[in-house]
């Protein structure tokens, strides 16, 4: 059968505009290291909708393919080309993969965090009308280049799970690992009922939380992290969120608290209800700078305030194990929207944009 040489796509041309479908050209050879493959599930991740929006954006970035949660069976292979842990590719195998990194860098070589690259490469970053055109997840076809870590797929994880592994998950697992251990019986609060907010709440539940407190909107949101392992939830439509904690916790405040929600007011909310000695990690702010909080509040309380990023392809591992070991303990395909075609791309962005949809699914073959 002969390899293909283009590939439809959902093409962001303008920020706010639908998706425009077009054929883009592949790369005519497969270099060393890398893989071409058929795109059989992508989930929407915040960032894609934030792109779309434009809150997200930068000059010289259009047009381009969103999409960098993904998961693909390969076509064909570059030469050498294996998994990040070293067991042999083959065409018809289903991978996943993380963005590319040098390997050479600061962030690289003597942090030894890929996800400090500073040659750090997402695929949905690349433009459509240069080579190699099609890197993401909105596509029948996708390349993966060589720098980019890829991940034999275990039988036992779904496309959606595997998929939302490639960023929602691995992100939440990573801030959870840099926040420290939840100490069993503390009090948990999580500013955010996305995708993240939702997955984190299940995960501060597994690690021995006593209390997890879920704020965000809408209702039907909050109502899913209840079924997720929140013991209350916290819609700050209904008024003050530190009132509303502060209330839940007798007045002493949150252990940890995640924020996953990355509004302009999170920062300030994150101090005001963190107990003393507590713990406040950063997650969601990849806009612009939020509202300013009192220094003195961090200092006052001996706050620990931790930033986290993304995560590596170390993350992604991590969250093929988790779930693996925790597949029945939530009803994790209740995240998930009925999988839809390239043509309803746009449709599905709209709806997550409204937040009518937690995660859309584009399976690029229907």
């Amino acid at each position: 059968m002969p390899l293909p040489t283009t590939t439809r796509a959902a093409v962001l041309v303008e920020h706010g505009q639908p998706l425009v479908l077009q054929d883009l050209p592949l790369p005519a050879e497969v270099a060393p290291g890398a893989a071409l493959v058929r795109i059989a599930c992508s989930t929407l991740c915040g960032t894609d909708i934030e792109i779309w929006e434009g809150r997200m954006s930068f000059p010289g970035m259009l047009p381009m393919v969103l999409g960098h949660e993904m998961v693909g069976e390969i076509v064909t292979l570059g030469q050498g080309t294996v998994d990040a842990l070293g067991r042999d590719l083959r065409v018809g195998d289903r991978i996943g993969w993380s963005e590319s990194v040098c390997g050479e860098c600061h962030g690289c070589v003597v942090l030894r965090e890929p996800v400090h690259c500073s040659r750090r490469g997402y695929g949905f970053l690349q433009r459509s009308d240069v080579p190699p055109f099609a890197t993401a997840g909105l596509s029948e076809y996708a390349y993966v280049t060589p720098g980019a870590a890829k991940l034999l797929l275990p039988a036992a994880v779904k496309d959606t799970w595997a998929s939302m592994a490639g960023c929602a998950a691995k992100t939440v697992l990573r801030a959870f690992e840099r926040g420290g251990r939840i100490r069993p019986g503390s009090t948990v609060v999580v500013q955010g009922a996305g995708a993240l907010g939702i997955f984190a709440t299940a995960v501060a539940r597994i690690s021995g939380a006593g209390r997890v407190i879920t704020v965000g909107a809408p209702a039907a949101r909050l109502e899913l992290a209840a079924r997720f392992g929140a013991d209350a939830v916290v819609d700050f439509r209904d008024g003050p969120v530190v009132a509303q904690v502060h209330e839940l916790t007798d007045g002493r405040g949150a252990d940890h608290v995640f924020d996953f929600a990355g509004a302009p007011g999170v920062g300030p909310d994150a101090v005001e209800m963190a107990a003393r000695r507590g713990t406040v990690v950063i997650v969601g702010s990849t806009g612009p700078a939020g509202d300013p909080f009192p220094l003195s509040t961090v200092m006052g309380k001996e706050l620990t305030m931790v930033g986290s990023l993304n995560g590596d392809i170390a993350d992604y591992a991590r969250s093929l194990e988790f779930f693996q070991a925790f597949a029945e303990r939530f009803p994790w395909d209740d995240l998930f929207s009925v999988p839809v075609g390239l043509d309803q791309a746009s449709e599905k962005i709209a709806h997550m944009h409204r937040l009518d949809e937690v995660k859309a699914v584009i399976d690029p073959r229907l």
